[in-house]
């Protein structure tokens, strides 16, 4: 690099312009290019060049490229560095820009700017003449490099030779000339740009010697003094510090064997130590304790030491063999489940029982549960009441839109970005959860600790604070997982205790945990996925039980969001029945919270004004004066009418029918079933949806035609096929039901088309349970009669007339009660569905469970539905044996 080695710069230097270092000879040095000049010089100089003489280039420190390339270059500094480009690296993220891997040659001085573009080109002037201590050896100039040869070598002294990068540094001491030295320990001791600037711009030898030599003393001086403060240790024989690019710093003493403070400055060590606590099964042990053999051998600055690294601290993390204690006493249990909840009588009998066998079964595996039922009945909140009465950590997982599977179990490490499944990072969430916790009540008692004990007692339980001692506490957690059903590859109890995550690739037990699913229906579960799972059925609430529900959770949940009480606000029994049954329509509770929660703030309002004013009467009646004349009088008289129109309320305020109508509006649902049941030809369903039970009227008209079936509604394929069963059925009983024509023909179809709708056609519709109700609306039209208007049915009908079993009785029996409707025709084969309705709805509607199409009719029509002949078309002769 010396001129007396023969190496030669041209006279002519494309320039590198950087602002972000100052790279010095004999140093090598990283900089990131993503101007447009620098980005040209690159491309058109570096990449394109064949020769060894292409690759140098002069790089001016002290100065900012131009973003664009329209601007002008700025002042360039006048001493820049000859570098020969080592590595040129590309990337496209997060913006296009190289990285070029540059060592210093000599110094140089730009004699003139020859051209800015595409990328600045100079005539430059070489400077470096290394070749003056070896002239004059014994001068002032010799003795400097002596000086400065002395502290080099007692600052390296001072570092730790087992250090490879320290032993490399002594030896480049006896190797190098000196006069390269200040150049070469200017770049690598800790300095700032401006003190490495000075050094560049010092051209002459003794002058350099002379800028170095202070920012050497400084170092030893600095290094001298951290030994001082340091706490001596008996076995402290070695100060480990370590050389890296910004200077020299020390770092803390690490030992495998003691368990001292200053363990936690390695974090390798302090990573081998989570492991070896971590009482990790054999398998995982194994992986974790490779790992760490490779991290150790790894640069930091390679991408693969990162990955390694999450990877070991996310499995030190997880906890392996450590879980709470369920809290198993069912008394508790029970109080706790009906203060939460009402009703749902089944969900909680499930959870008594789960307890009951863990009482008797420590090693029960968690069940697999699923509650199905419409939106807003509290299956989330149940899951939340059930992890509060096992004492058990609550983590939920919305599944909504998952698709790839990848999103619960995981990335394999080998893609860009992988990461742990949602089950995994459901784990060490819930687990860091309750560390914090155990670390707060640990941080107490310790501080309590330290006023009754003595100090060296206190110094340890520090020590112990620092070290993280509660990996080792049994706090961990097992933990509730609410998911959604829809794409879970994870819900099979014999497969759980090795359940193995992508990332982590190995097995994990998830025996313990008790999976807790929700969905609104199980069409959509996967038959495998179902046939795992315990699906318990979460019907609607009544409407007794909604206001039920109102009143001991949902008021005085939103009182308290809205900043009220009972004092200011009180909603009667009779209102929230109104609520109820004139402003919502759902098998939840969620509408009617939200409905409550606009009352709530309704009133706020009112109470907020109500404080304002009674501060401005306040005011106005301390201003007041006597001997006002009769005309200000009067005036005052008429405003305190005015004012007596906004009044703060009397408290408290009840809502009573009108003040509901102002606040929420006309009622959304009336009552409209005996006013669309004037004409023949309409009947009333039941229909089951995700949202609950619902009713769902169905009208038939006839014309002039040729026989045709219409039919309109958005009607899936197993309607459309109940529809025409009910065309064939009465059909063929015609003649024994005098069902005719327009014209009085005995073929009802005969010269007339039908035209059969169901109404709220936006939404789709499907099943066989409306079969009942078809026949029902077509005898209607074809018989000219009124079906009764408080009448509902469903069920599925056969060719032959039967009348087959269908679902969801329980909801659709719930909706034909909002309805107010008075009798309700189901399967006879259903009854025993009967049993889960509640006793007093039971008492208030007529049941009638039919097994055959004459039997739905005759309960249908008011006085029966009689046929011409005595006997029922069901009925066959009794046939004897003449064997």
């Amino acid at each position: 690099m010396s001129s007396s080695g023969g190496i030669q710069i041209p006279g002519r230097l494309p320039l590198l312009l950087t602002h972000e270092g100052v790279l010095l000879p004999g140093a090598t040095m990283r900089i990131s290019v993503d101007t447009a000049r620098n980005m040209q010089l690159v491309k058109s100089r570096l990449l394109k060049g064949t020769s060894l003489k292409s690759t140098i280039i002069g790089v001016i420190p002290n100065t900012k490229d131009p973003d664009h390339d329209s601007e002008e270059v700025p002042t360039l500094h006048s001493i820049g560095t000859a570098g020969l480009a080592v590595q040129v690296v590309g990337s496209n993220w997060p913006k296009p820009h190289y990285t070029l891997l540059i060592t210093g040659l000599c110094r140089f001085r730009v004699a003139q700017l020859l051209k800015e573009r595409p990328f600045p080109l100079a005539e430059v002037v070489q400077l470096d003449q290394l070749d003056q201590l070896t002239n004059s050896p014994d001068g002032e100039l010799g003795e400097l490099g002596e000086r400065f040869y002395q502290a080099a070598v007692q600052l390296v002294g001072m570092l730790d030779m087992s250090v490879p990068v320290v032993a490399k540094l002594r030896r480049m001491l006896d190797s190098l000339p000196r006069e390269t030295l200040p150049d070469v320990l200017a770049s690598m001791i800790r300095t700032t740009n401006k003190e490495k600037l000075q050094v560049l711009d010092a051209v002459s030898l003794e002058e350099r010697f002379k800028k170095t030599l202070p920012l050497l003393s400084r170092q030893i001086e600095g290094l001298k003094l951290l030994q001082k403060t340091r706490k001596p240790k008996p076995d402290d024989d070695k100060k480990v510090l370590s050389v890296r690019k910004g200077g020299v710093f020390p770092i803390r003493q690490f030992s495998l064997d003691e368990e001292a403070e200053d363990d936690d400055g390695d974090d390798i060590t302090l990573l081998e130590r989570k492991v070896k606590g971590a009482s990790m099964p054999e398998p995982a042990l194994r992986v974790c304790v490779k790992e760490l053999k490779r991290l150790k051998k790894m640069p930091q600055s390679m991408p693969e030491y990162a990955l390694t690294r999450n990877y070991l601290e996310l499995m030190v993390e997880l906890p392996w063999s450590k879980s709470t204690t369920d809290c198993l006493d069912i008394r508790a249990a029970r109080v706790l489940l009906d203060n939460d909840h009402y009703a749902m009588e089944k969900l909680k009998r499930r959870v008594l029982e789960y307890l009951a066998v863990r009482q008797l079964k420590s090693s029960l595996k968690g069940p697999i549960l699923c509650f199905v039922g419409p939106p807003g009945v509290g299956k989330t909140s149940v899951g939340r009441s059930i992890a509060r009465t096992l004492g058990r950590e609550f983590h939920r997982i919305a599944l909504g839109g998952v698709c790839d599977q990848s999103d619960i179990r995981g990335h394999r490490r080998t893609y860009v970005g992988s990461m742990p499944g949602r089950i995994i990072n459901g784990l060490k969430s819930v687990a860091s959860t309750i560390r914090s916790s155990c670390w707060t009540r640990w941080t107490s008692w310790a501080r309590a600790c330290r006023e009754t004990l003595p100090p060296p007692c206190w110094r340890f339980l520090t020590r112990m604070q620092t070290r993280g001692g509660m990996y080792q506490r049994d706090e961990k957690h097992q933990k509730h997982l609410e998911r959604f059903a829809r794409g879970a590859p994870v819900l099979d109890p014999e497969q759980n205790h090795s359940f193995t995550d992508h990332y982590l690739n190995v097995a994990f037990d998830l025996s313990q945990v008790l999976f807790i699913a929700t969905a609104n229906t199980t069409a959509t579960i996967p038959p495998a996925l179902l046939d795992r799972m315990e699906v318990l059925q979460v019907p609607g609430y009544t409407q007794e039980e909604k206001v039920e529900i109102a009143h001991r959770h949902l008021i005085p949940h939103q009182l308290e969001q809205h900043g009220l009480t009972p004092q200011q606000l009180q909603i009667p029994p009779h209102t929230t029945h109104d609520i109820i049954s004139r402003y919502t329509r759902e098998a939840g509770v969620r509408s009617l919270e939200r409905k409550i929660g606009a009352i709530c703030r309704a009133v706020a309002v009112k109470v907020a004004e109500g404080h304002k004013m009674s501060k401005q009467e306040s005011s106005n009646h301390q201003q007041d004066q006597p001997g006002a004349d009769e005309k200000e009088a009067g005036a005052e008289e008429a405003q305190r009418e005015s004012a007596d129109l906004s009044a703060p309320p009397e408290m408290p305020i009840l809502i009573d029918p009108i003040a509901l109508k102002d606040i929420l509006g006309p009622p959304l649902f009336e009552m409209e079933v005996s006013e669309r049941l004037t004409l023949p030809g309409v009947a009333i369903g039941l229909a089951w949806t995700p949202l609950g039970g619902e009713i769902m009227f169905v009208e038939a008209s006839r014309m002039e035609g040729d026989g045709q079936l219409t039919l309109t509604g958005q009607l899936g394929d197993v309607m459309k096929e109940s529809a025409h069963l009910a065309i064939s059925w009465l059909r063929s009983n015609a003649k024994l039901y005098q069902l005719t024509n327009m014209s009085g023909q005995p073929d009802p179809m005969e010269g007339t088309d039908i035209h059969l709708h169901f109404p709220a056609g936006a939404v789709l519709k499907d099943g066989p349970s409306a079969g009942v109700t078809i026949v029902t609306c077509l005898a209607s039209l074809l018989s000219g009669r009124l079906v009764r208007s408080d009448v509902a049915m469903t069920g599925e009908i056969t060719l032959r007339g039967l009348v087959l079993p269908v679902g969801g009785i329980k909801d659709k029996v719930l909706a034909a009660h909002r309805a107010g409707l008075k009798r309700v025709i189901i399967p006879k084969r259903n009854e025993k569905d009967l049993e889960e309705i509640p006793a007093h709805i039971r008492a208030e509607l007529d049941f009638v469970a039919a097994g055959s199409v004459d039997q739905v009719l005759n309960a249908a029509f008011g006085g029966g539905f009689p046929a011409a002949a005595t006997t029922s078309p069901l009925t066959h002769p009794h046939l004897a044996s003449k064997l």
